[in-house]
């Protein structure tokens, strides 16, 4: 049986799987996490690797079992419980996320963070300094994604270059942060239409609830991402109410912070595209992910959140 202790050498950064299960009964089985598919004439287990997993989430028609959460916790695994596709993202409670608790997390980066946080102009910064890594990371993601580029999406596009540059000087410029959120939709705006029209999606409009392909996976796509995010804060150690850009009483504002450092690059384009090739949920899911590792969207997400909280000018 696997040593509980060596169930955390893999860094969450350099983790390979994220799962989302229905339909199945999730146990843990002779050392190992197990889910059991029911079939008509018999029972099919799966392993988890856990040592090797940053999110599981729990869709429709699932259970877990005690000793199955105690071995995820032991892994520092998140556990979500969600609908139908990975969202929405729920449990029985208005907690969206189960965490393994633990008081043996890093202390400096939560200090470093709390030092600019109570102050709103040191807070508009790290919010400026995440706007400006999160165009970085669109420009570099394009730039090389040659997968995008056969789906015709640019990031020399004039359309896009004048969206970007616009936005960098617009962001740069802004009292507070109730101006970059403006900005910020603004931009995201921009990056639909030009996503839509590269795929020949015609009359896209942006809602959540619409269920058309693209917004479905928009939606899916995104909590991907705030697993990614969760994931993150948590090994960190920082709570999710000390956000620098969604408001200071939202539930989990800090994942949507840190999630939006990689939803522009990868998610929205790859929304879009599945949705013209009519891809399934499942497609979609796997191409993302395929996505977020081809270009290491976790360990991005962790060097910006890092260097945030220790940064000297900010003390």
């Amino acid at each position: 049986m696997e040593q509980l202790t060596d169930l955390k050498a893999i860094l969450h950064s350099k983790r390979a799987n994220i799962y989302y299960l229905e339909k199945c009964r999730v146990m843990q089985k002779d050392g190992r996490v197990l889910y059991l598919t029911e079939a008509k004439d018999q029972n099919y287990y799966w392993n988890i690797p856990i040592a090797n997993t940053t999110v599981i989430l729990l869709g429709t028609g699932t259970s877990i079992t005690q000793a199955a959460m105690r071995m995820l916790a032991s892994a520092g695994v998140l556990v979500g419980f969600c609908g139908g596709g990975g969202t929405p993202l729920f449990t029985g409670s208005e907690i969206e996320w189960l965490t393994p608790q633990s008081e043996y997390r890093p202390t400096d980066y939560v200090q470093g963070w709390l030092t600019f946080w109570f102050d709103d102009s040191k807070r508009l910064i790290v919010a400026k300094a995440f706007q400006e890594a999160r165009i970085g990371y669109l420009k570099n993601v394009w730039a090389k994604d040659r997968d995008l580029k056969a789906e015709g999406i640019f990031i020399d596009d004039p359309d896009i270059s004048t969206a970007l540059n616009g936005y960098a000087e617009q962001f740069e410029k802004a009292q507070k942060v109730g101006d970059l959120l403006q900005r910020e939709a603004l931009l995201t705006k921009q990056l639909y239409r030009y996503a839509a029209k590269a795929t020949k999606l015609d009359g896209f409009v942006r809602e959540r609830e619409n269920t058309d392909l693209a917004n479905g996976f928009l939606n899916h796509g995104n909590y991907l991402a705030y697993g990614l995010a969760a994931t993150t804060l948590w090994v960190l150690g920082i709570p999710h109410g000390f956000a620098v850009m969604h408001g200071k009483t939202r539930r989990g504002a800090l994942v949507f912070d840190v999630a939006d450092l990689i939803k522009d690059a990868i998610v929205l384009p790859w929304a879009f595209v599945c949705a013209k090739e009519k891809m399934t949920e499942q497609e979609f899911r796997q191409q993302v992910l395929q996505k977020f590792t081809e270009h290491k969207a976790l360990d991005f997400m962790f060097d910006q959140v890092k260097q945030q909280a220790l940064r000297d000018d900010l003390l």
